[in-house]
């Protein structure tokens, strides 16, 4: 599937930094070109900066398309392959070059000998070093220019100081070269480099399983028949038929037919959604057993999914505060692994041991603390966690949002549409009059009471009347002038919606929000972790110690104005409370930056989703509790994961630089890059692990 083309989800960015100049790529994958840092997607390496280059949009010279959106690319992963083909080459080769080296002769091993056989292993072991071997010499070069030196670097030196200490025993007539210790190092090094891939690659597409939602082809109705196109032609304003379990192609609305649809991958909702004529449609979703037909509303960057892509794969980029620790102790283990590798070399001449000796420890030692291990640990969790949380309904906008859910002792809830499920009805009116003036003034307003109130007096068929000067009063209500009169309509303090005429109060409404069944599983749950909960409303105090007193709040803050919101979650900081605040409209949008977690509904406004780290899809507070407990498991993981990294370096390098030759145990550098590899290998294993961990 193709479908690079009709969504770009960081096409913005890329406007950016093109003019800018740059971008960044993998130092062993070239052909992977992003704009903006983060990890590669066939081997997990971290990006390196290319200055002074303009990143084209589109496919590049490789194939690939520009941005991230290579990561669901078609062609991803045709160059692993090519590591593959590189080791049997690199074994073959070895084979003659291991039957004419000492090693053989250790073992009784004994090769036909000729007077130029010395340059056989010279000839093979060049063409291990220059062909086999350059992927990594070229790897390091990139590092080295983007003033990144990593794992490439450490391999690039091992083998070049093997190949040369090597070439310089045949010119000089000796036997005692390391060319059978370059060519398996090399050929281990490949086919360790081809593993890490695969399991890289089978932790890694957060993008690459979103895109997978969409479909090849859209069935556009044209006059009296149906027109199969690609997704590239489909445009706003198209009516698509959509058969029973076949996807949703773009974001559109039911115009006919009716029919259960399945939105789970999407929103995390397992429960198929029953929607109808006039219903909105998700891009990706898939249909069940009716027949509808859709009208495209939105299509390619402005989707939801689309949208979905953006976030997960700003999210992958940013970094969190335990990734940044990683990335700087991946920097330091190579800074220590050159200064370790050169004491090591010293100290074998300075004992007396020989050159030999002391260029093959300083070889092992190169390759055993490549940092690879370590600088995967956190980026592939990160990468599988924003993945996990995408398919539960849970949008990362940054990963230090997510890192810091782990850490919150207070989650203060927004009432309405959180909750509550923001659905008022009306209940009681004093009197038709105040209903009617009540409903004339806010037909002007989008509040959700005012809705109720103007719904109730349709269905009464009350006649609405002409007003002016119409102003919403923030936590109050909405005022406005009737044949010349004032008209207020809010709360003063009461239980009740009081309706105003020149400051006399001619009648009262009441009104109710019902509260979410979800809200009282989810609030226990929180209360389980240790969690506590509170809410803030501009409600009365009537109306929101009811609803307190329902859900076993911890606490409520009640008659708060829209600008005071911020306060109350300061007032919760001061107290050393680590505060997530939840909330869907534009008052809260304040409240949402000033707290640790800035939590939105995603069903709330676009200012509260943009002031927010995560994004619930669902109106559905029981997923505070998921998010709570992906952050542990990431946290866990990652730190498991360091653990392993920086233990096995601490084990190893010593080993590598011989601290135990005097009983006779040696890590020869194919075993050293052997160690290497598996020490990758676990590391993605266990990151992969994350995966299968319920929420």
């Amino acid at each position: 599937m193709d479908c690079c083309n009709h969504i770009d989800p960081n096409k913005s960015e890329m406007k950016h930094d093109q003019s800018a100049g740059g971008y960044y790529t993998c130092p062993m994958h070239p052909e992977i070109k992003r704009d903006k840092p983060g990890m590669c997607p066939e081997c997990g390496m971290a990006l390196v900066p290319v200055k002074g280059k303009k990143m084209k949009s589109g496919h590049d010279h490789s194939g690939h398309t520009s941005g991230n959106q290579a990561d669901f690319d078609k062609h991803a992963g045709h160059k692993t392959t090519s590591f593959l083909t590189k080791f049997w080459i690199a074994l073959i080769l070895t084979i003659p070059i291991f039957l004419y080296s000492d090693m053989a002769a250790m073992v009784g091993i004994s090769a036909p000998q000729f007077s130029s056989s010395i340059y056989l292993q010279l000839i093979l072991g060049s063409i291990i070093y220059f062909y086999c071997g350059w992927i990594f010499l070229a790897s390091a070069y990139r590092e080295l220019r983007a003033r990144l030196p990593g794992m490439m670097t450490l391999i690039a030196l091992a083998v070049t100081s093997a190949y040369i200490f090597s070439v310089w025993t045949v010119i000089r007539g000796t036997n005692n070269n390391l060319f059978w210790e370059l060519s398996s190092l090399i050929a281990i090094m490949l086919l360790g480099h081809w593993i890490e891939m695969k399991s890289v690659q089978g932790a890694q597409g957060a993008l690459k399983e979103l895109a997978k939602l969409l479909p090849d082809k859209a069935e556009v109705i044209r006059g009296n028949h149906t027109e199969v196109i690609s997704l590239n032609d489909l445009k706003v304003g198209d009516i698509v038929l959509v058969k029973p379990g076949s996807k949703v192609p773009a974001d559109g609305k039911i115009i006919e037919g009716k029919s259960d649809l399945n939105e789970s991958i999407i929103t995390g909702e397992s429960k198929p959604v029953s929607k109808g004529q006039g219903d909105e449609v998700i891009a990706g979703s898939i249909n069940g057993d009716g027949s509808l037909k859709v009208e495209i509303v939105k299509i390619g960057e402005a989707t939801f999914l689309a949208g979905v892509m953006r976030l997960v794969a700003d999210a992958q980029a940013s970094k969190s505060r335990l990734q940044m620790l990683s990335d700087r102790a991946a920097l330091w283990l190579t800074v220590i692994a050159i200064i370790a590798g050169g004491t090591t070399f010293g100290t074998w001449l300075f004992v007396g041991a020989g050159i030999v000796i002391a260029v093959e420890r300083l070889v092992a030692v190169l390759v055993i603390t490549c940092p690879h291990a370590l600088g995967l640990a956190i980026p592939l969790v990160a990468s599988i966690s924003t993945t996990k949380a995408a398919q539960n309904g849970l949008l990362i906008r940054n990963r230090l949002a997510l890192e810091s859910a782990r850490t919150i002792d207070t989650i203060l809830f927004d009432k309405t549409g959180t909750l509550t499920e923001a659905k008022f009805k009306v209940t009681k009116s004093s009197s038709d009059e105040a209903l009617a003036l009540a409903a004339s003034v806010n037909t002007h307003s989008e509040h959700p009471i005012a809705k109720a109130i103007v719904e109730e007096a349709r269905s009464r068929g009350i006649q609405f009347q002409s007003v002016n000067n119409f102003q919403r009063v923030p936590g109050k209500g909405a005022e406005g002038d009737i044949e010349g009169r004032y008209i207020f309509v809010g709360t003063k303090g009461g239980d009740d919606i009081v309706v105003e005429r020149d400051g006399q109060v001619i009648g009262t409404i009441s009104v109710a929000d019902a509260v979410r069944p979800e809200s009282k599983d989810a609030i226990a749950h929180l209360k389980e972790s240790g969690i506590k909960v509170a809410m803030i409303t501009g409600d009365s105090e009537e109306t929101a110690k009811r609803v307190a007193s329902e859900l076993g709040l911890d606490e409520y803050f009640a008659r708060v104005l829209p600008e005071d919101k911020v306060k109350k979650v300061r007032d919760l900081q001061s107290r050393g409370r680590k505060v997530a605040m939840v909330g869907d409209g534009v008052n809260d949008a304040p409240a949402l930056t000033q707290a640790d977690l800035g939590i939105a509904i995603g069903a709330g406004t676009n200012v509260a989703i943009e002031s927010a780290g995560i994004i619930l899809v669902r109106n559905d507070p029981r997923d505070i509790v998921k998010i709570i407990n992906l952050s542990r498991l990431t946290y866990r993981k990652m730190i498991q994961n360091l653990f392993w990294a920086t233990g096995y370096n601490v084990i190893a390098l010593p080993l590598a630089a011989g601290v135990l030759a005097y009983k006779g145990i040696i890590l020869q550098p194919a075993l050293a890059a052997a160690f290497m590899s598996v020490s990758t290998v676990i590391v993605a294993f266990n990151a992969v692990l994350l995966k299968r961990a319920k929420l």
